[in-house]
């Protein structure tokens, strides 16, 4: 079987990095077509004007992504002229551009706003449909070619967002580790490379070592070498992990969270988090290993109880229906070394939860 890893060209990160928006955007051409997320496109504009090397055209536009609004971003793209896309804003938009950009063959550069997720080093873009169900997750040619975080920027954002962004990451080593032990399939067309795991596992000790200050000090908008250290896991080091490395349990239990209407208020990273709770009780795991994950859940913030993420433990029908979802023929749940069915991932949901009572209620 071949190994595949893929990662962006270029990665920035760093506070003050969009002063160098202009000079990094004319490695890869002279004219850049710029969508905007309507939400912090007043704060980004004292950075778009002080491109001098590139010619920027801006457009602001609302976070969503469908097969509407890449096709008339990618329209405006192509009648402007443009020889880059950049995205800046959330994942949605980010996703757009990037989408946009692969119609048009285009290079893509990210600069996130937020770090909700790991996406934003991925060649993934999430489509969805008008009412704001998924619809189909989309793979572009190449990632981006370059992504630029600005830490001054993020660590202004509401903090729910990065720890958000760390429940995701959390994720990144439990499961490429599962599709290393059984021989899966990352997202890239073959086995993880060794790289890819060592970057997962970097990923995993980083936020031990660092995310639970780095929540403090984005709650002051302060941002100090832990933050950075956090940032860079959650974005660059879950980026490669979890696409390279590869996916199982966490976000299969995922998907079937979201299946749920009660979770719909949640983000990606907090439903994921429980994911990978409850993915400690799949198989016999030490209890060592659960506690420290559970304990670090509760330090940064994340969700450790089902009622956290809207779930009643005792309604049965809603834990069968994210089991069947998470369970589904094909389903990455099935990446895990060793086999999984729906009636066990209602008994691992019970047990996380029961585990964590004993957090609330220390003998």
């Amino acid at each position: 079987m071949l190994r595949t890893s893929i990662f962006p060209s270029r990665y920035v990160q760093g506070a003050g990095a969009l002063d160098s928006l202009d000079t990094e955007l004319a490695r890869l051409g002279t004219h850049a077509a710029c969508l905007v997320d309507s939400n912090v496109a007043a704060l980004l504009q004292p950075a778009l004007s002080k491109a001098e090397r590139v010619k920027l055209v801006v457009r602001s536009v609302d976070a969503a992504c469908t097969e509407r609004s890449v096709a008339a971003a990618a329209e405006w793209i192509r009648e402007s002229g443009a020889d880059i896309v950049v995205s800046f804003g959330g994942g949605k938009v980010v996703d757009t551009g990037r989408a946009a950009a692969d119609d048009l063959r285009l290079p893509f550069v990210c600069v996130p706003t937020i770090a909700a997720s790991d996406a934003p080093c991925s060649a993934l873009a999430v489509i969805y449909d008008e009412e704001g169900r998924v619809v189909r997750d989309r793979f572009v040619r190449r990632n981006p070619d370059l992504v630029l975080l600005d830490t001054s920027l993020i660590v202004r954002a509401p903090v729910r967002f990065f720890i958000a962004g760390i429940g995701d990451a959390l994720a990144t080593f439990y499961e490429a580790d599962a599709c290393r032990q059984a021989y899966a399939n990352n997202l890239c067309g073959g086995r993880g490379t060794a790289l890819a795991f060592e970057a997962a596992r970097l990923c995993r000790d980083t936020l031990f070592a660092h995310a639970v200050q780095a929540v403090d000090d984005c709650r002051a908008q302060i941002v100090t070498p832990d933050f950075d250290a956090t940032l860079e896991a959650t974005v660059l080091l879950s980026g490669i992990g979890f696409e390279s490395g590869g996916v199982a349990a966490a976000h299969a239990i995922h998907h079937g969270l979201a299946d749920l209407p009660s979770s719909h208020g949640l983000l990606h990273g907090e439903k994921v988090a429980i994911g990978v709770l409850a993915s400690l009780f799949l198989s016999a795991v030490p209890d060592d290993e659960r506690q420290r994950v559970f304990e670090f859940c509760r330090a940064v913030g994340l969700p450790t109880r089902l009622a956290e993420i809207n779930v009643d433990v005792t309604d049965q029908a809603a834990l069968e229906t994210v089991a069947k979802r998470a369970c589904r023929v094909g389903e990455i749940i099935h990446n895990e070394p060793y086999p999984v069915d729906a009636a066990l991932v209602v008994a691992a949901l019970k047990a996380m939860d029961r585990y964590a009572r004993r957090f609330d209620n220390p003998i």
